[in-house]
Formats: structure tokens, C-alpha cells, sequence
């Protein structure tokens, strides 16, 4: 179906981006387990995924913004949305505020 303008509207309701925030927090799930296998092995974490082997989802940006022997904190960012998610172990901030620890948060 095409509309004037060339908007063809989306019947999936995939717009409102339920699914990427789903794969950002399924992400930062997944560098919890990475995380956790190299504080076994290292006893610190790490603000490298290469040094966790760790690769997001395709669409998916993850940075580590701090990471000590206590803990690590990180956030994700799909290029589908504007919304942000984050998640923190142990001594890390926040970086959502209200979060719980080791719960993907987003805003």
C-alpha cells in the first residue's frame, strides 16, 4: 500500500521501539556473563569487550564507561531509537538513575 507522500505506514506496530530497547537489554545481559567469566579468571573486570570477547547485536552500540575490581557500569544505544540503556555491577554508579543493579534500565 502506498500513501501520497511515499509514507507507507507500519501495521506491526514495530514503530514504537519495543524491539530494539528488547535487544539492547538482552545485550547488556549477555556482557554480564562476559564480565562475569573474566572477573573469574582476572579477579577485576574490564572496560574492553575484546578483552571479554563480547560483540553486541549488529545494530547495537555498547560502551563500558568504567570498570575497577568492584565493579563495572555500561550503556547501549540502537541506531532504530533515541532511547539509551544501561546497567552497573557491584561498586559502579548507576548510569540510569533508579536502576537496580545488574537490570538493564532504560529511558
Amino acid at each position: 500500500m502506498f500513501f501520497a507522500g511515499g509514507f507507507v505506514p507500519t501495521m506491526c506496530g514495530c514503530g514504537d521501539g519495543k524491539a530494539y530497547v528488547a535487544e539492547m537489554k538482552s545485550d547488556l545481559r549477555n556482557l554480564v556473563t562476559a564480565e562475569e567469566f573474566y572477573f573469574a579468571d582476572q579477579v577485576s573486570y574490564t572496560s574492553s569487550t575484546t578483552a571479554i570477547d563480547f560483540e553486541p547485536s549488529a545494530a547495537v552500540s555498547v560502551s563500558i564507561t568504567s570498570a575497577t575490581g568492584t565493579g563495572w557500569a555500561a550503556t547501549a544505544s540502537h541506531n532504530g531509537t533515541d532511547k539509551t540503556c544501561g546497567i552497573y555491577v557491584g561498586s559502579a554508579s548507576a548510569p540510569i538513575a533508579g536502576q537496580n543493579e545488574s537490570e538493564p534500565k532504560c529511558q
